[in-house]
């Protein structure tokens, strides 16, 4: 007891147990990362049989229903389309056409659109002057430009690259702005307590805090790059695959649009994770909880 007593009274901990205890450390749990990669793996081996399930519905469940293959081609029948594309109708030239225009217009969109609304956000005087014109050309469908660009540039990559940009453009601009008007005005006080020019607390503090809003633009706009290039190119264009899509409209050749779909969607998720791969390397600091 006369122990005890002593101890408290040097300030030391009392223990319960012979069991050295690290202050701040944590129990490691054995079980986490073997539950973690079983259930990784799980995940892995359903989303693998929801797609083989899928495909074999796809090949057998049409023919079984008498679906003519102009209506729902299998995917056999798909297959030996995109074969013969590949040969004779110049499939991997349509297919490098749009992806260039994507990703040229999604870098265009996603540089006016974050210049933009940096410039918007450091000027509270010019954001209230340009946001009524900003908001009625967001509002205006950007699919009704195209006929417009095809008129006033003919029938080559510009049409499909404006509509791109367009398209791109203004979710990363409202994001940015966005970010810019909830940045920590502590923070910004702070520094102008520390002598901090506007560019330095633009650079330093800004900057860094739009971050997150500016990405979650980019992987928005990424999706949307790929929309804008197919409109243009269904509208007006004489490559790529939204060209593919409307020549194979016109020739019943619904396997043709089905592969022209496919390629786009495949474009699409690959711009996504480039830019998530990105701003995962970025936001290296940020923690985010897996679910």
């Amino acid at each position: 007891m006369a122990d005890t007593s002593a101890s408290l009274k040097n300030g030391a901990p009392e223990i319960s147990s012979g069991a050295p205890v690290h202050k701040g450390s944590k129990m490691a749990n054995p079980f986490k990362k073997l539950t973690a990669g079983s259930g990784s793996r799980t995940e892995i081996l359903a989303m693998i049989g929801v797609g083989f399930v899928f495909l074999a519905i796809w090949e057998f469940l049409p023919p079984l229903l008498d679906v003519p293959r102009y209506i729902i081609p299998t995917f056999s029948n798909c297959l030996e389309e995109f074969g013969r594309m590949m040969q004779r109708e110049n499939l991997m030239g349509h297919f490098m056409s749009t992806l260039i225009s994507a990703l040229v217009g999604f870098a265009l969109g996603g540089l006016l659109g974050a210049a933009s609304g940096y410039l918007l956000g450091l000027s509270s005087l010019w954001e209230r002057v340009l946001s009524p014109y900003i908001l009625a050309l967001q509002i205006a469908p950007k699919v009704a430009f195209a006929p417009l660009f095809i008129m006033w540039f003919g029938y080559n990559a510009i049409p499909k690259l404006l509509v791109t940009v367009l398209i791109v453009f203004f979710p990363i601009l409202v994001n940015v702005l966005q970010s810019m008007k909830t940045v920590d005005r502590d923070l910004v006080n702070l520094a102008r307590v520390y002598s901090m020019n506007r560019l330095t607390i633009f650079r330093k503090i800004e900057v860094p805090s739009s971050l997150p809003n500016l990405f979650a633009g980019l992987r928005i706009g990424a999706t949307l790059a790929v929309i804008g290039v197919t409109v243009g190119e269904l509208v007006g264009g004489n490559t790529g695959l939204g060209f593919l899509i409307s020549y194979g409209e016109g020739q019943a050749n619904t396997a043709m649009v089905f592969n022209a779909i496919f390629l786009l969607t495949v474009i699409g998720i690959a711009l996504y994770f480039a830019v998530a791969a990105v701003e995962k390397r970025v936001l290296h600091y940020l923690v985010r909880e897996d679910h």
